[in-house]
């Protein structure tokens, strides 16, 4: 086969690489330790060039040998992939900061898109360019920050490559993009033995010149795969995504997280998913290991699909790998990224996905409401299954909606809350992300499909019903653990009148209601605006000086008085009332001047 000639991608890399190891220029452009950064000792970044060095052989190989021919489009992605080249090899040799560097991936992307690659499932021309343009800088930037640990980077470029080749022989037949695939893939593999080295440090590393070159040449072989040859289906969609996940993946968790705690996204640190799982215990050989094979697995599910090309399956398989991979990044999220030694460490991979086991059945609870309310309006609006033309739409739309949901509800901090104490502000951010991720929906389903006769009613009806199944059962399950609470400790709580209804008598009632084996199943309170009335569930019985009616009435274990600097008579008439009923009656008394020193030393003692 003529496509054999692009093979030489491997031998060039590494002998670039090699050469380029033995000269002054490699001690001299070197990445220095830095706080921010994980490695530990100084190391060249021209890997790059021999990453860049290999995917030109590869590509003139093909077309050399007449595999391939130098049309427009593919001149267009090597020239964008030259623009990025450059940049990123004066950013690593002047640092030229962020702006220089977006500049000139927008003009890569530009330069691609000229050439006549865009996002072809969407029917209008400026819109499917911007599309194309975000991708492009997106996926550039994914590897740009995926390339933060030995081999991690390249692995995962070869590994999506194998997948796309994979594609473009056997589904799609492209002879274009499997040279190109067979290009950056082997460029990858002549760069990697330099660089991942268990147990010593690497001797090269890719710089910007080669994570760069490689996540806009990976986001442009998808354009120039799936998305220009694949017609409108789900597996349209999914490919290229699930096979580009890990990165995708880094990076919104790098994203989230930097956005949460205040910090520039685009600064360095230490809380990759690769660092999060070597604090979790693994060795970093390990951590490069384990996110291969998950991305090989996506990739896998990824051609299935393809092949199947069936919705329902495509839609059950994209369910359980966001359901997966959120709780993947839950696991993720609360790492303790301190640095704890190793003895203290727990290597167990399967805590990846027990740890948080209640946090897995909401993600697939939710999975399975957004199905079912998609589901719901579709029925309700087109009043019965529909017609074919309905119901294709529907199977297109029906995983646009799950994945929108799972991105907005993830920000929106659906799955970081303890619904037992969830409030109004809980139902706000419900209401929020239901709505974003039901506009985010509607604009790309819009964008992609024809509506004839697909009732645009459906979105609004389907933003409803989510609303209120997703809050049922987020509060629900704030009710339900109530109730089993109850149950199990009926007859054994400790019945709680509370004297006193300001702000320390409501503390000590959300105190106490968060404290197994206590029931306040009542108030005293002066105040006549409060009288017969309830707070926060619990009634206000009367005043102070019916402490006996109130007693008789209630049946409480104890009585807790928050307000021990009222009038003494009419505390007097509390504790007289307790102690004729044989009920005990305690003063509490909340102290936030003490010495720090004299707390201290008490324990101590």
């Amino acid at each position: 086969m003529t496509i054999v000639a692009a093979f030489v991608a491997l031998p060039v890399s590494a002998a670039v690489i090699w050469a380029l190891l033995r000269t002054g220029l490699a001690r001299r452009i070197m990445a220095a330790p830095r706080g921010d950064r994980w490695h530990t000792t100084a190391t060249p970044t021209l890997g790059g060039v021999g990453i860049f060095a290999g995917i030109l052989a590869g590509v003139g190989g093909g077309f050399a040998s007449g595999a391939i021919e130098p049309h427009r489009d593919l001149l267009a992605i090597v020239g964008g992939c030259s623009i990025l080249f450059v940049a990123g090899l004066l950013d690593d040799l002047i640092s030229f900061g962020a702006l220089p560097k977006l500049a000139a991936q927008l003009a890569a992307a530009a330069l691609v898109v000229w050439g006549g690659i865009s996002v072809q499932i969407v029917e209008s021309d400026v819109v499917a360019a911007a599309l194309a343009i975000v991708w492009l800088v997106g996926m550039t930037n994914a590897f740009n920050l995926l390339d933060n640990m030995d081999g991690l980077a390249a692995t995962l470029a070869a590994i999506a490559c194998l997948f796309f080749a994979v594609d473009a022989y056997a589904i799609n037949e492209n002879v274009a993009a499997l040279v190109i695939s067979i290009s950056i893939g082997l460029a990858c593999a002549g760069f990697l033995p330099f660089n991942v080295r268990p147990g010593r440090s690497a001797r090269i590393f890719m710089g910007d010149s080669g994570s760069q070159v490689l996540g806009f040449a990976l986001g442009a072989l998808a354009l120039f795969t799936s998305y220009k040859v694949a017609g409108t289906t789900v597996a349209t969609l999914a490919v290229p995504i699930l096979i580009l996940a890990v990165p995708i993946f880094d990076t919104a968790l790098v994203t989230v997280v930097r956005l949460l705690e205040g910090r520039p996204v685009h600064q360095g640190g230490r809380d990759h998913s690769s660092h999060r799982l070597v604090y979790q215990g693994l060795s970093e050989f390990r951590a490069l290991v384990l996110l291969a094979s998950i991305a090989a697995a996506l990739g896998v599910t990824s051609l299935a699909y393809n092949v199947l090309n069936n919705g329902r399956i495509t839609a059950i398989g994209v369910l359980l790998t966001f359901a997966a991979l959120v709780q993947f990044a839950s696991f993720l999220g609360d790492v303790d990224r301190r640095g704890r030694p190793p003895a203290e460490r727990a290597p167990k991979l399967l805590r990846l996905f027990v740890v948080n086991l209640r946090r897995l059945v909401e993600v697939v609870v939710d999975g399975a409401l957004v199905a079912a309310s998609f589901l719901a309006a579709y029925a309700i609006v087109v009043g019965g299954s529909g017609t074919v033309g309905q119901r294709t739409v529907f199977l297109f739309a029906l995983p646009v909606v799950l994945f929108a949901r799972y991105c907005a509800f993830i920000p929106f901090g659906l799955y970081r809350g303890v619904w037992r104490y969830a409030g109004a502000r809980d139902a706000a951010s419900i209401v929020a992300a239901v709505l974003t991720s039901s506009v985010a929906a509607y604009a790309l389903v819009h964008l992609t499909r024809e509506f004839t006769g697909f009732p645009r009613a459906i979105f609004v009806l389907d933003a409803i019903i989510c609303t209120i199944l997703v809050g049922a059962s987020r509060f629900g399950e704030r009710g339900l653990e109530a109730f089993l609470e109850s149950l199990q400790q009926r007859g054994g709580r400790r019945r709680t009148l509370i004297v006193g209804a300001g702000r320390a008598g409501r503390s000590l009632l959300r105190e106490l209601r968060e404290t197994p084996g206590q029931h306040v199943v009542g108030f005293l309170d002066d105040d006549a605006r409060l009288r017969g009335r309830r707070i926060q569930g619990v009634p206000v019985l009367g005043p102070l000086d019916e402490a006996a009616r109130a007693l008789a009435a209630v049946e409480p274990n104890v009585v807790l008085v928050t307000i021990p600097d009222a009038d003494g008579a009419r505390l007097d008439a509390v504790v007289r009332a307790s102690s004729e009923a044989d009920v005990a009656c305690r003063f509490v008394r909340r102290e936030l001047d003490l010495d720090p020193e004299a707390v201290l030393s008490a324990a101590r003692r």
